[in-house]
């Protein structure tokens, strides 16, 4: 057989696995909604970049392909010319059913990610484990699971749901670092609604069970909701262009722009009233570079936000607490997408600005019930253990372990600054006042108006940032307007910053 021949040969077996389960099961998944697995990877990376991988693999009959490409596409492309590694899952073959070879071509990339320094992205939409395969079927999730956790913290890893992922294999996406689903589409459960309602009786619909807004919303599983596929690829690259390849690199510099609102208007965001609520990002959009806002996981915690931003062209991961929802106290759902949002930045070596409005953690039986010592304690854990520049803004209340919880400057913030407004206690003056001035309020001739004075006094002498900036606690009280140039200063300070620690295996987080 001649060259051509064989090329010819080798061209038609191409091209019947490049059609997935053929045109009948292809048209179904279109009629779906659902895009094609290479439809999808052409969607996401740059034009023309993907390259194909492993594309043979299982086929010993190459006449009669049972499962073309094993229900797997994979191989490497580009995201604004930077190198990623890609699977994604083909429901069109055997609905997208994970066999060993459909792990072993998934693994492949994986360990490639890691030997090469780029990030891995699947796009998740199976049926589960290939039954007829049994334990082998196992063995390859057992692999995948392992290597989510060797490369976690090496490369940045994010998964995408794009159409039913159940039992096991919902695993692997929650090992990543970001987990993406689209609203109406996407579906996570351990358990599906039949299984639920034969064990507990309980009734629930697959979408209320485990749609894209249940995971944003409700369990935290999620990051990001996207309206489609396509959405859904553009919040993906945009998430990249914020990070690293890898643990090694610094995150990529682009050309700074101004914030997109005038800073002006800081001076006027946070009400008089200290019990009044406002929106912290009016505050955050106003020192930032214009346009360069990216929430993670707007949707749930909302009394907590987490985001990543540029300051100069340069990224940087944000944290605040939102008074407009339980005043920005701290509870454990916010405690836990904090403290896994810092651990996140410093691993990419992201630097962390922590802009502070928080009364104190959340009381009530529920939060002490369900553990809220334990959450806290993630965030003074994740601060603590975070070796990149930590920068803290205490916009208007600090008062108790919370603040210590936002990044105070004893868990190794490199740098503190306070608004005017700053209010730092181990306590608020209302009810300081009336531990500290007992007797004077309750001997009083007028005892309302005097405990009126005696919370004044309190804020004036206790509370108030020049206490906190005349002993080193603070390094300056700024004027709002100079926020932005301040920390660009000081973030340059901070560049080469080293810091050694210990030597040990791991910590041990209170999870």
């Amino acid at each position: 057989m001649s060259m051509e021949e064989r090329l010819a040969q080798l061209e038609k077996y191409r091209a019947k696995i490049l059609n997935g389960g053929g045109d009948k099961r292809i048209a179904k998944q279109h009629e779906s909604g659902k895009m094609t697995a290479r439809e999808r990877i052409e969607a996401l990376v740059d034009p023309g970049s993907f390259i194909e991988m492993q594309v043979f693999t299982g086929e010993s009959n190459l006449e009669n392909l049972e499962n073309p490409g094993e229900g797997v596409v994979v191989g490497q492309g580009m995201i604004d010319g930077r190198l990623v590694y890609i699977y994604a899952q083909d429901f069109t073959v055997s609905g997208g059913s994970l066999s060993k070879a459909h792990a072993d071509k998934i693994c492949k990339v994986m360990d490639l990610g890691l030997k090469n320094g780029a990030p891995v992205i699947g796009l998740n939409d199976s049926g589960g484990a290939r039954i007829q395969q049994g334990v082998d079927a196992l063995e390859g999730y057992g692999n995948i699971f392992y290597r989510n956790t060797l490369s976690s913290g090496v490369i940045p890893q994010i998964s995408a749901i794009l159409g039913p992922c159940a039992g096991g294999a919902v695993y692997s996406p929650a090992l990543t670092d970001f987990i993406f689903m689209v609203n109406g589409v996407s579906r996570m459960f351990i358990t599906g609604p039949q299984v639920i309602k034969a064990v507990t009786g309980e009734e629930v619909s697959p979408e209320e069970l485990g749609g894209a807004m249940t995971h944003n919303s409700k369990s935290g599983v999620a990051h990001f909701m996207a309206d489609s596929e396509l959405d859904c690829f553009a919040q993906i690259r945009q998430l990249v262009s914020y990070l690293p390849s890898n643990n090694m690199e610094d995150p990529p510099v682009v050309a700074p722009a101004d914030p997109a609102y005038d800073p002006e208007e800081l001076m006027s965001i946070i009400p008089d009233n200290a019990n009044q609520g406002y929106d912290v990002r009016d505050v955050i959009e106003r020192i930032v570079d214009g346009g360069s806002f990216f929430e993670i996981q707007p949707l749930w915690a909302q009394n907590g936000i987490t985001a990543l931003a540029r300051l100069n062209g340069k990224t940087v991961g944000i944290l605040a607490n939102q008074p407009k929802v339980l005043a920005g106290c701290l509870d454990i759902d916010v405690s836990d997408k904090m403290a896994r949002f810092v651990r996140f930045c410093n691993a990419f070596n992201i630097p962390l600005l922590t802009f502070e409005d928080v009364p104190g953690f959340l009381p009530g039986t529920n939060q002490e019930y369900g553990g809220i010592i334990r959450h806290g304690a993630k965030m003074l854990f994740a601060y603590s253990e975070a070796t990149v520049p930590k920068i803290t803004i205490i916009l208007r209340k600090a008062y108790g372990g919370a603040y210590l919880a936002m990044c105070g400057k004893p868990l190794g913030c490199d740098a503190a600054f306070a608004w005017p407004t700053a209010e730092i206690a181990v306590m608020g003056p209302d009810g300081a006042a009336n531990i500290i001035y007992r007797k004077e309020i309750e001997t009083a001739e007028n005892p309302i108006e005097k405990r009126k004075e005696m919370v004044e006094r309190y804020r004036t002498e206790v509370s108030n940032p020049f206490i906190a900036c005349a002993r080193g606690y603070v390094e300056d009280i700024l004027d709002p307007r100079e926020t932005r140039a301040r920390l660009i200063a000081t973030l340059d300070a901070l560049a080469n910053k080293r810091e050694s620690r210990p030597r040990k295996k791991n910590g041990n987080i209170p999870v």
